[in-house]
């Protein structure tokens, strides 16, 4: 009876050990394995959320690279656990084809008012009086950002396979300019780079971009450029979404939210992940500040690591608050 006794004590005090250390590790022994794009900038709010997994005991894997598309299927068959950068309503159609809320978790807004649209410089748009992209149905205005000779103006655009990839040539169809606009696509930050020397040699200049993203920190919106408003709303694949904004502007886009998916049946294994993806919240400014250290050379995978752990450092309480309310939930 003796015996039985202390047995019985010995594995109480076991069990109220291991369930310590399983509310404060509950990801002890479980592999994560995040996904981003091959846009580099993306690592930073990507790492943010590995360093708050690992904080919660995950054994998180090195961050794998791969198109969005990709991404989406990794996820939503179990070869990838997450990725931070899930845009909406970007990637609605590419959530959508992997499987949407069936396969997905995606709770929370991890970034919130992030904008994209057409911008031109501001000493053309002044000069010429250019608001609108539907003015660039003007061959004569469409010519002004000629920069191969073919007449047509050239837009620096999306990489082939992204969700902006649609939603501007949904655009230019729907405002008639596949006459007059060419959507030059290739890889984006090379594209962008001629855009900006072409900016400093005072040629005219018509690009797409998005925030958070360095390039609205070198080409200022307001100081060096301008948005270009759109004729009406206008979605790919017939979405009915207004995207003019509440000042009354519409630039062809809503504002977007990115969100953390994760793979659904994994989150549901796995309460704390799911709860800290939830709630983790990360400022479109931290991003643009960090993106713009990036492209000024602090732009190695330790100089990431080190903005990541510095933003950690001054948004501590922040932090500690997100692995908190992530512990709890794992203890219900």
């Amino acid at each position: 009876m003796r015996k039985t006794a202390i047995a019985a004590i010995a594995l109480s005090a076991l069990i109220g050990t291991q369930a310590f250390a399983d509310t404060a590790q509950p990801g002890k022994g479980v592999k994560v394995l995040p996904v981003q794009s091959t846009i580099t900038e993306e690592t930073f709010q990507t790492l943010i959320v590995n360093k708050a997994l690992e904080e919660l005991g995950y054994d998180v894997q090195p961050i794998q690279e791969v198109d969005y598309n990709v991404a989406y299927a990794s996820i939503a068959n179990g070869d990838a656990t997450f990725m931070a950068v899930s845009w909406v309503p970007l990637h609605n159609s590419q959530y959508k084809a992997a499987g949407g809320d069936d396969k997905f978790y995606r709770k929370g807004d991890y970034v919130v008012n992030a904008a994209q649209g057409y911008l031109i410089d501001k000493k053309t748009a002044e000069k010429y009086h250019i608001t609108n992209i539907e003015q660039l149905k003007d061959p004569e205005i469409a010519k002004l950002f000629d920069s191969n000779g073919n007449g047509k103006a050239d837009l620096t655009g999306c990489n082939p396979g992204w969700g902006c990839e649609a939603a501007i040539n949904n655009h230019l169809n729907a405002y008639k300019l596949t006459d007059t606009v060419e959507h030059n696509q290739g890889n984006y930050a090379a594209m962008m780079a001629d855009t900006i020397t072409r900016y400093k040699e005072g040629k005219p200049v018509l690009y797409y971009t998005w925030t958070p993203y360095w390039i609205s920190d070198v080409l200022k919106p307001g100081r060096d450029v301008v948005w270009l408003e759109v004729p009406f709303s206008s979605m790919p694949d017939g979405e009915k979404i207004d995207t003019k904004l509440p000042n009354g502007k519409n630039y062809g886009f809503p504002p977007s939210t990115m969100h953390i998916a994760a793979n659904k049946a994994w989150a549901e294994q796995n309460p704390a992940a799911a709860e800290l993806f939830a709630v983790m919240k990360l400022p479109v400014s931290a991003i643009n500040a960090q993106n713009l250290r990036m492209h000024n050379g602090e732009n190695s995978q330790a100089d990431i690591e080190r903005h990541a752990n510095a933003w950690i450092k001054a948004n501590q309480a922040k932090f500690d608050g997100w692995i908190e309310q992530a512990r709890k939930a794992a203890d219900k």
